[in-house]
């Protein structure tokens, strides 16, 4: 049997991977990044998000700087990203799917990583999300954009929903394994399905009637 620890540092790197993946493509598709840029955007993607949960759980130094395998990580996607991404960019949805992983794998892991360090099950959640979209936000922001987590195909959703089911699951005492898993598959499906079909939360109503004013 997979120990929560193990479980929890696979959900980790491969959502590290996926992100940096994500992150490294979003900088080349959008800017003229060099390498060092692109490798800069890829590593805040994939790890900014954990740095603000261990940040806020007291877990520090940060996984980011204390665990040779976190950068290794990222770096090893974001790299491999510079190198094909001329064959990543002819597969439309690719960006997308890379981004559902990482959403996926973070939100599950960071919910986690908050109940092992005694973080309630409210709290658990929120940093659950909080791990799944706080590397991107940062993304956008470097990149002079609005932040997918405000506008974009039930973005932070997804991740809550991942979150959410983890904890639930724990609270009724159920194996991690299946738990975990479920819930990663919930999270990248909502996000797949938002994607593919424009669903986005409601906006606000009679936006254009107010835009522009005081």
């Amino acid at each position: 049997m997979v120990s929560s620890e193990l479980l929890v540092l696979l959900l980790d790197l491969a959502g590290t991977v996926a992100f940096a993946v994500y992150g490294a493509l979003s900088a080349i598709r959008y800017t003229r990044l060099d390498l060092v840029g692109v490798l800069v955007l890829g590593s805040v993607t994939a790890m900014g998000g954990g740095a603000m949960r261990d940040a806020i759980l007291g877990a520090t130094p940060v996984n980011a700087v204390s665990d040779w395998r976190y950068p290794a990580a990222a770096l090893f996607g974001a790299l491999i990203t510079f190198f094909a991404a001329r064959w990543l960019a002819r597969l439309e949805p690719a960006i997308v799917v890379f981004d559902a992983l990482g959403l996926g794998f973070f939100a599950v892991s960071g919910a986690g990583t908050a109940l092992a360090f005694g973080a309630s099950p409210v709290g658990a959640v929120l940093l659950g999300m909080l791990t799944a979209v706080g590397g991107g936000t940062v993304r956008d922001i470097m990149l002079s954009r609005i932040p997918s987590i405000l506008y974009q195909d039930l973005y932070a959703t997804s991740a809550l929903v991942g979150a959410l089911i983890v904890v639930v699951c724990e609270e009724f005492g159920l194996d991690e394994l299946v738990p975990a898993t479920v819930a990663v598959l919930t999270a990248i499906t909502i996000r797949l399905v938002a994607w593919r079909w424009k669903i986005s939360a409601p906006g606000v109503p009679w936006r254009d009637s107010i835009s522009g004013a005081d």
